[in-house]
């Protein structure tokens, strides 16, 4: 067992370095079950760009599926990421609900459906970021009600962020997050965002989106208090909500040609201070 966990520890490490960092934070023997939630969401996020067309994915999520209803025990247990996520749920009790509602949530990554309206988009995001937030505090700091609303927003405000992030990527791909909601507001062209033309129309419906994300983000920070310090790793990543969106603000910013990759040294100096800065907010 404990080389599964070894196995999801380097996959986390090499695939979302920020979610890594912000372990490093928690307990030392808290970190393998950590790593098996954030190595399962890797492979369930990822599942469009490895499958690329959406019957395979459909087949891969729906092993998932079957895992996690023990319908495939022997092959589960023969997978490290399988292996070291149902050791966590046991161990840990936690509801298999949320791992099947993320993975419901990500069918929508393999078509090519444009996202409808914000409330859609938040609702992706409470079955998506929200659930592996929700569950990781869930590992450091056991089932407590208060943590519910702190782990809804930080979610949210990451989601929103990672997805102006990823914006040039999936329009290439002819996927669109960005809700039609915001298109309509704006007078968006869809035919713009596909052939990579940053229109003013383009520019104001992005930026409405990153004030969604302020605004849940601060949402998130308002309810720190309510929340257990032993649950604190599981919230760092949504304190660099701010510097992904500090740089999509900056002059010169185009959507479809600005790298969001702050250098790794100023993403672990802002881990560093969020969780002295949280630390001192949150509920002792």
């Amino acid at each position: 067992m404990d080389e599964d966990y070894r196995h999801c520890e380097a996959l986390v490490r090499a695939a979302d370095k920020d979610r890594f960092l912000a372990t490093l934070f928690a307990p030392a023997d808290k970190r393998g079950p950590l790593f098996a939630l954030y190595a399962f969401n890797l492979e369930i996020a990822g599942v469009r760009d490895r499958a690329r067309e959406p019957m395979p994915g459909e087949i891969r999520l729906q092993w998932w599926r079957d895992a996690l209803n023990h319908e495939r025990d022997g092959e589960a247990a023969a997978n490290p990421i399988a292996a070291a996520l149902t050791d966590t749920v046991e161990r840990f009790a936690l509801p298999v609900a949320l791992l099947l509602d993320l993975i419901e949530a990500h069918s929508f990554d393999l078509y090519d459906d444009p996202m409808p309206t914000l409330a859609a988009l938040e609702a992706y995001a409470r079955k998506t970021e929200s659930s592996v937030i929700a569950l990781a505090a869930q590992v450091l700091a056991g089932n407590n009600d208060a943590l519910g609303i702190a782990s809804e927003h930080a979610g949210i405000a990451i989601t929103f962020t990672n997805i102006l992030r990823a914006f040039a990527r999936n329009a290439s791909r002819r996927q669109l997050y960005l809700p039609i909601e915001l298109f309509e507001r704006h007078d968006v062209r869809v035919e713009d965002i596909y052939a990579g033309v940053a229109t003013p129309s383009v520019e104001a419906a992005l930026a409405d989106l990153r004030n969604e994300a302020r605004r849940h983000f601060s949402a998130f920070e308002g309810a720190l208090p309510q929340s257990p310090v032993e649950a604190m790793s599981a919230f760092l990543p949504a304190a660099l909500v701010p510097t992904y969106l500090a740089v999509m603000e900056r002059s010169g910013y185009e959507p479809f040609k600005t790298a969001i990759e702050p250098p790794q040294w100023r993403r672990q100096l802002t881990l560093w201070r969020a969780a002295r800065r949280y630390g001192k907010m949150m509920r002792g």
